[in-house]
């Protein structure tokens, strides 16, 4: 297989004396290339990660995606699932993923004891009829995650937290949403799509 490593990481693999140790965490992590059990169970009981996508010029995206516990879901051990909601309409990271698949994504629990973290790095695609768009509430799409690279990353620097709340914006069964303060601004209110329940209320 391939190194995972381009010339800018040896560069500094080499100048730090890292590259024996890269080369390690690549073949052990790194090039397992699947999703297995353990990985599973952490991603679907948490309840958000970071989305790392580009454009079709390389322009970087990073976004923040949350929902409740098991939003995101392993269906098999190269394959995640999650829903795309309602957001404020840009779709800078699903339109990257329109242009260019590859997406990198980025589960912490920062409660846990001690932290931890996986990154899963894939091609990504999007359905609008996806069967799974029966299970979540809302959801606008489903995205379709071919992981590609999966692998743990070290927890030191990961900063202890808590959950105080949880967003009261994830569309869940039998409760309507409230429509984000935003959307009822003079400058935003007249441009909404024509579906928006800002229109409303």
């Amino acid at each position: 297989m391939a190194s995972s490593y381009n010339d800018g990481s040896r560069r500094l693999q080499d100048e730090f004396d890292t590259r024996r140790l890269a080369d390690r965490l690549d073949d052990r992590f790194i090039q397992r290339g699947y999703i297995d059990e353990d990985d599973k169970a952490f991603v679907e009981k948490l309840d958000m990660f970071f989305l790392a996508t580009a454009d079709a010029e390389g322009r970087p995206q990073c976004s923040y995606k949350g929902g409740d516990p098991g939003f995101v879901q392993v269906l098999d051990e190269t394959t995640v699932a999650f829903p795309n909601y309602d957001g404020n309409g840009m779709y800078l990271s699903m339109g990257n993923v329109l242009v260019n698949p590859q997406v990198g994504m980025l589960f912490i629990d920062f409660t846990g004891d001690p932290p931890r973290r996986l990154r899963i790095n894939g091609t990504a695609s999007i359905n609008e009829e996806d069967p799974l768009l029966a299970h979540w509430e809302r959801a606008q799409f489903i995205v379709r995650v071919h992981a590609t690279e999966v692998f743990p990353n070290c927890p030191r620097y990961i900063h202890r937290m808590q959950l105080v709340e949880r967003s009261k914006f994830v569309p869940r069964a039998n409760c309507e949403p409230p429509v984000p303060g935003w959307k009822r601004t003079e400058w935003a209110r007249d441009v909404l799509a024509a579906g928006d329940p800002a229109n409303e209320s």
